[in-house]
């Protein structure tokens, strides 16, 4: 088995032998930057595809009718009138970069505070912060090919699901106004993917017992999947 000499390979190798690319990146500093590039690419892209590709007056009546078919209609016109194609766009862009660091921080506290346990760990917080980005990049593939769908089968008025065409809210069509669109729009098939990739990283660089290792990896999902469930 051939080693693995840089970020680019381990990126590719992740996906077949997430050990060995765990087992190296224990030794390797500032590889993180390209996943982080990746990921940030990969999400951003079918958005913007989206906001260039529908028409946008027919994208703001959809919203205004299942969110706020309940208000007058004054209301709605000033809704309807509050955002535009490019304020979407930025939008979309930031929710991409700063978003997505964000939640990544969030998630290195976490696991930073929960293999404390293992008391021959010395892993910082930067370190799980880059880890984050390891785990995360089946969304990668899932922005892959939400970009192919947009591209081959976009219209002008295609519901905005199709950018997460992975989330159980795109596989089951499920209208704007469900009370669920929510819980829908967050569950998606790779989350499985990155629970299995964060139990295997966490079994890489740390002692931990592998019970503990995927409660680490499950809890923190089904806790938020949890709450928007109970929220609906």
């Amino acid at each position: 088995m051939h080693p693995i000499s840089n970020p680019f390979q381990a990126c590719k190798q992740i996906i077949l032998k997430p050990n060995s690319v765990f087992a190296t990146l224990r030794e390797k500093q500032n590889w993180s930057w390209i996943p982080f590039f990746l990921i940030v690419a990969a999400n951003m892209l079918p958005g913007l595809l989206y906001f260039q590709t529908i028409d946008f007056d027919w994208y703001m009546e959809l919203l205004t009718s299942s969110q706020y078919g309940q208000v007058s209609p004054a209301e709605q016109e000033t809704f309807k009138n509050s955002m535009s194609r490019e304020q979407m766009r930025y939008l979309t862009m930031l929710g991409s970069t700063a978003g997505l660091a964000i939640a990544n921080a969030i998630f290195a506290v976490y696991i930073n505070l929960f293999t404390k346990s293992d008391e021959e760990n010395t892993r910082n917080f930067s370190d799980w912060y880059g880890f984050g980005w390891w785990v995360s990049l089946p969304s990668v593939i899932a922005g892959f090919i939400a970009t192919v769908i947009i591209l081959l089968f976009g219209s002008e008025q295609m519901l905005p699901t199709i950018i997460n065409p992975t989330s159980l809210a795109f596989l089951f069509n499920m209208p704007l106004d469900s009370p669920l669109l929510m819980f829908g729009q967050v569950v998606r098939l790779e989350n499985f993917w990155t629970m299995y990739l964060i139990a295997v990283g966490l079994s890489q660089w740390t002692n931990l017992p592998s019970r503990k290792t995927y409660l680490i990896a499950v809890v923190p999902y089904f806790i938020i999947w949890f709450a928007l469930l109970l929220a609906a």
